[in-house]
This record gives C-alpha cells, sequence and structure tokens, in this order.
C-alpha cells in the first residue's frame, strides 16, 4: 500500500527529486521502520528511486524515461536471442506512421522549424560518421515525439533509444559497422530526411509516409549495423 501510494504520487509529478524523509513518511503511514523500509526496496526495484545511505541519504527518485524502458526492452528481447534486423524491421513499420502523424498535425510549423534545424545539424557534420549518426538519430527520435500521440511516442522513443544506444556501442568500439562510412550515403540520407520534411510542411500525410518508408527501408540503412549482431543489454550501458 505504501509503495503503491508513492509510486502515484511520482508518476503524477507531486513528487519531485526525493522522497520525504523517512521519519516523515513513516508518520504520514503509521508504520514501522522495516514496512516503510520494504516498501522504498519494492520502488527501487522498480527503478523509480534510488536509495542513497549515509548523512546525506534519502530516496532520490528517478522519473520513467524511454532509455530506462529501452533496457528493460533489450534484457527482454537480448533473452529472446533478436537481431537487430528485428528491431529495424520494427522502426520500419512504426516510424512512417510518425511522419504522417507529424504532418497531419494542425500546429505542426514549430514541429517543421525544429526538424529544419536538425537537418542543418547532420549537414554540418557531413564529413564525420559518427557525428552524423548521432545526428540523424535525432532527427529521428524528434519526429517520433513530434507524432502528438504520446504511446506512439514512448513506443518508437523506446526503440530509438534501443537502436542509437547499439550503433554509439559498436562505433566505440572502432569497427566498421554501425555508422555510414560512405559519404555518398550521407549526404543521400540528408536530402531524404528533406523530403520528409517537406511533406510534413505541406500536411501530405500520405506523401510523408512514403517518403518515411523509402528511407527507413533502404537495405543499407536498415543492416547499417550488421546483418545478425544479437540485441545486448549491456550497449544501453555502454553510453
Amino acid at each position: 500500500m505504501i509503495a503503491g501510494t508513492l509510486r502515484d504520487r511520482i508518476l503524477s509529478g507531486q513528487l519531485e527529486g526525493s522522497l520525504p524523509k523517512q521519519e516523515q513518511l513513516i508518520a504520514e503511514f503509521r508504520v514501522s521502520p522495516p514496512s516503510l523500509r520494504e516498501a522504498l526496496r519494492v520502488l527501487q526495484a522498480e527503478g523509480l528511486v534510488t536509495v542513497q545511505r549515509g548523512n546525506v541519504g534519502g530516496a532520490v527518485i528517478n522519473v520513467p524515461r524511454e532509455s530506462k524502458v529501452a533496457f528493460m526492452l533489450a534484457m527482454m528481447l537480448q533473452s529472446k536471442g533478436t537481431t537487430l534486423d528485428d528491431v529495424a524491421a520494427a522502426m520500419v513499420m512504426l516510424e512512417p506512421l510518425c511522419a504522417g502523424a507529424c504532418a497531419a498535425r494542425g500546429d505542426r510549423r514549430h514541429l517543421v522549424t525544429q526538424l529544419n534545424a536538425l537537418v542543418e545539424e547532420s549537414r554540418a557534420v557531413l564529413d564525420d560518421p559518427y557525428e552524423f549518426m548521432v545526428a540523424a538519430r535525432r532527427f529521428h527520435e524528434e519526429m517520433a515525439r513530434g507524432s502528438g500521440n504520446t504511446t506512439i511516442q514512448v513506443m518508437v522513443g523506446t526503440l530509438e533509444s534501443l537502436w542509437s544506444a547499439h550503433l554509439v556501442s559498436i562505433a566505440r568500439r572502432g569497427t566498421a559497422e554501425g555508422v555510414m562510412r560512405d559519404r555518398a550515403q550521407r549526404m543521400r540520407s540528408v536530402g531524404e530526411h528533406v523530403a520528409i520534411v517537406a511533406h510534413i510542411a505541406k500536411g501530405d500525410v500520405s506523401g510523408a509516409e512514403k517518403a518515411a518508408r523509402a528511407h527507413f527501408s533502404e537495405p543499407s540503412r536498415t543492416h547499417v549495423v550488421g546483418r545478425r549482431l544479437p540485441v545486448r543489454a549491456s550497449a544501453l550501458r555502454d553510453v
């Protein structure tokens, strides 16, 4: 009951930063210290708080984020022997829906400005494969956020976090995978981003979906990290 009440307060935003001192919680819930400690262990196991010991101890609140959900998803996918190609295939199916949703928004002007700025970021680092990869992923993450649907945003944002973490982890190991080594391919990717944004700006839902599907379906894009590399939960801890 204590854990459930505190969980609801954290998720609703009533509690931020850290939980009240244990003495306050014990007085509020009228329970013994062992009962409160058990409740905090439940919340810590759920990843909602981090209990710190010592003079500056307390329970620091951890707001749920896509990266945390991505770690749980990565563990599940790893346990099933899932490869990154499978993740890429899911993104090919879902992200064009985000592009269409962005185009359908009546208040898309600000979003278009943000997407265009991210396109320019990619263009500015065109000669650096690694930095280009990072900038390109930010474009996709912003398009997911711009869909306007919270559930889709979380689902696709989680996949983006998982995918990006693997790209970064692989690139840091210095292999030839994980980044677009061919400058012409990077230029083509920028052009495809420009086309997607143009359709979004016009409110062309079907055109945005079609342009995004073509962009995500390109074989060199969906297999940029290797054909059968496994999903590894540890990649989410490497970045």
